[in-house]
């Protein structure tokens, strides 16, 4: 029981951390371009951690490794697409978005897997659908460019959720997270090659680059795979779905948003559908072997620090 409870303020800390990050790449993006900020970001997030457990690496056959450098290419793109929308997004509306993967997970198991979802799932669609209207959408000009680019990483993410549950056996949680990890400093810096990578030289953005890789990066991947061993699945999913309201809150606090109408209503709509979400499951989800109820259960494993921005 003490373990389990230390585990779950581990966790909540996770959240909190993934929370934090949102204003704080808010700022940073304004002063260098989103790409480049990932790239750097993580390749020193993917270069610790492969130092540190290269003995597992080393050990990882080429199916492995392809699978690990594929779904880090997956979570690269859901990166980029909401880092960059995150230039012209309120912090604390991009992490409620954000957060719609828990929602959106279930769907594209139904869509590409045919696993029949139960009324709770419904439910929380038609209540994400809802919430992201009163935060996303701009009168007659229907949604923002900012919005739909974070829709789009929220939906890879759930994408990258869903391939991870199918491939998540395939070699030990470690290896495979750093293998992922590598996938997506490759994939961050494959796409800066066009503009070309430019090294950050401000400060500010620094601190912005070792925060996200090191403390939203390597710490929270160490807690998280230490606190899953001793809490419920389930559990994990729920306490994941308040990162957005971690987010809402430090850019309120920090990062100068205001608190308005459209923030606590389409946030609280959003985060009461991840909610249910989470709780509800699968009813049925024939693809997914050793999951009796649903998608949700398998969200957190050998997941690279997620959905921070």
């Amino acid at each position: 029981m003490r373990k389990s409870t230390l585990a779950t303020f581990a966790l909540l800390f996770v959240t909190a951390i993934w929370g934090s990050t949102f204003f704080i790449i808010k700022d940073a993006v304004g002063r260098i371009d989103p790409v480049d900020f990932l790239a750097v970001r993580f390749a020193i997030g993917a270069a610790i951690p492969a130092v540190v457990f290269w003995r597992g690496l080393r050990n990882l056959d080429a199916r492995q490794w392809r699978i690990g450098l594929a779904l880090g290419l997956v979570y690269g793109l859901a990166q980029v697409v909401q880092t960059i929308g995150l230039r012209t997004t309120p912090a604390s509306a991009s992490g409620f978005i954000t957060g719609t993967y828990v929602v959106i997970t279930p769907l594209i198991m139904w869509l590409a897997f045919r696993a029949r979802l139960n009324i709770r799932s419904w439910l929380a669609v038609g209540l994400a659908l809802v919430g992201l209207a009163a935060l996303s959408l701009d009168g007659l000009n229907g949604i923002g460019t900012g919005e739909a680019l974070t829709l789009a990483g929220a939906a890879l993410y759930a994408v990258h959720i869903v391939l991870l549950d199918r491939w998540s056996r395939v070699a030990d949680a470690m290896s495979l997270t750093v293998a992922q990890l590598i996938g997506i400093a490759l994939t961050t810096a494959v796409l800066s090659i066009p503009g070309g990578l430019h090294v950050p030289t401000d400060p500010v953005v620094w601190g912005a680059i070792g925060y996200t890789a090191i403390a939203a990066g390597i710490v929270t991947m160490l807690l998280q795979t230490w606190a899953q061993r001793h809490i419920t699945p389930t559990r994990v999913v729920l306490l994941m779905t308040f990162e957005p309201v971690f987010a809402a809150l430090f850019a309120v606090l920090f990062g100068g948003e205001d608190v308005t109408a459209r923030l606590l209503g389409g946030g609280s709509l959003i985060l009461l559908a991840t909610l249910i979400g989470a709780k509800g499951g699968q009813a049925d989800n024939p693809g997914a072997p050793d999951r009796a109820d649903g998608v949700t259960d398998s969200t957190p494993v050998n997941d690279p620090g997620p959905h921070a921005a």
